[in-house]
């Protein structure tokens, strides 16, 4: 797969080996045949719980599955080899905000700190985009959410904009909210199994997408993107991943007969530095809905391999101004097809004359976004 979060706990937790910790990555499995497994990843020793699945089926059952799914984690690492490990500290990424039974049974039996890296401020943000009202489903999120917090002793969210939501949380003796910004490993190149020159695209300005596509990217502007720029012979989208609107939006450009669009399928986290280097520009899409402050982890990993954004984001998200600042793309905050056509026609025009934007995208990701940092803040507040 190729989740931002997935790429983001591995390369934490192999920081983590190269500064002189062992951390256990406990993870939820639901294909596993037995209770657990455990397996030696580069230093990073994982273990592997067999547990409810919560992919690719309906909202419904996921709910049901993703409340058990703590429990039934910790039943079966009562099973495991290290079932009666003390750990030093529990660090914990939200999403899911299910976790907090198995982070506090943790914390409790080893007397130790807790570190809960916020990403996603569920229920929040499915509010703000009128997905979900105020009613019981509304107070039964809010509650597993409100127990999740009530597990950390720190909490590290992504911007600044985001610290003043815990603020009542922060209150409390003990507790702390800071800014953890986001992180990414140098990756090397492998090659990518998808292959621009092979496909429509070839000889095109590339405007790639690689993540998830639901309904809190709110995708469906850049679909109305590519019509307008249909005529625009030098220029291509690539859609790369899965989600829940990723059948929806790939029947859409396909009843629109659009040949500048092309989809693939997720591809594993190794090979996005090989897709990158073959593409000129990376998509950044959230639904302008949200009202909370996000820096996706696919920001990260476009800066990283030097391609300045085109970002389709909510007004006043702190990414904003931090893309302006640092002159690595161009931002639409209207949800506007016509202010991000044009956005996107200036951006491709000037990567031709431009040198320094990767420079300066390489540059960004290095200053803000290094692995090392997030280790040596979160080990600090775990003392």
């Amino acid at each position: 797969m190729c989740t931002s979060a997935a790429v983001q706990l591995r390369d934490l937790s192999q920081e983590m080996v190269r500064q002189g910790h062992f951390p256990t990555v406990i993870i939820p499995s639901a294909d596993l045949a037995k209770p657990w497994s455990v397996e030696d990843m580069n230093g990073v020793q994982v273990l592997r719980l067999r547990a409810p699945r919560t992919k690719d089926i309906g909202h419904v059952q996921r709910t049901i599955n993703e409340f058990l799914l703590p429990f039934v984690m910790l039943r079966n690492l009562r099973k495991s080899p290290l079932a009666n490990v003390r750990w030093e500290g529990v660090v914990w990424y939200s999403p899911t905000i299910f976790l907090g039974p198995l982070a506090n049974a943790l914390k409790k039996s080893s007397s130790c700190r807790s570190y809960l890296i916020i990403r996603d401020i569920f229920p929040e943000w499915v509010v703000d985009m009128g997905l979900m009202g105020r009613g019981l489903p509304y107070r039964f999120f809010k509650a597993i959410a409100r127990y999740q917090y009530s597990v950390a002793d720190v909490i590290g969210v992504q911007t600044q904009g985001n610290e003043p939501y815990f603020s009542d949380w922060a209150k409390q003796d003990g507790r702390r909210v800071e800014v953890l910004q986001n992180w990414l490993a140098d990756a090397p190149d492998v090659g990518s199994s998808i292959s621009v020159v092979d496909g429509p695209l070839v000889g095109r300005t590339v405007f790639v997408y690689a993540g998830n596509m639901g309904v809190a990217q709110g995708m469906n502007i850049l679909i109305d993107l590519a019509e307008r720029l249909r005529n625009r012979q030098d220029i291509g989208f690539l859609f790369v991943g899965r989600g829940s609107d990723a059948q929806r939006l790939r029947a859409d450009a396909k009843a629109r007969g659009l040949d500048n669009v092309v989809f693939r399928d997720e591809i594993d986290p190794s090979e996005i530095p090989g897709l990158y280097s073959q593409c000129h520009v990376g998509i950044v899409a959230l639904d302008p809905r949200h009202k909370t402050h996000n820096i996706p982890g696919k920001f990260l990993s476009y800066m990283q391999s030097g391609l300045p954004v085109l970002a389709s984001i909510n007004p006043g998200n702190d990414l904003a101004e931090l893309i302006q600042r640092a002159g690595v793309g161009r931002v639409c905050t209207d949800h506007s097809a016509e202010t991000l056509q044009r956005l996107a026609v200036k951006l491709a025009d000037e990567i031709t004359s431009d040198k320094n934007v990767s420079a300066r995208c390489r540059a960004l990701s290095a200053k803000l976004f290094s692995p090392e940092a997030a280790v040596q803040q979160i080990a600090a507040a775990l003392l």
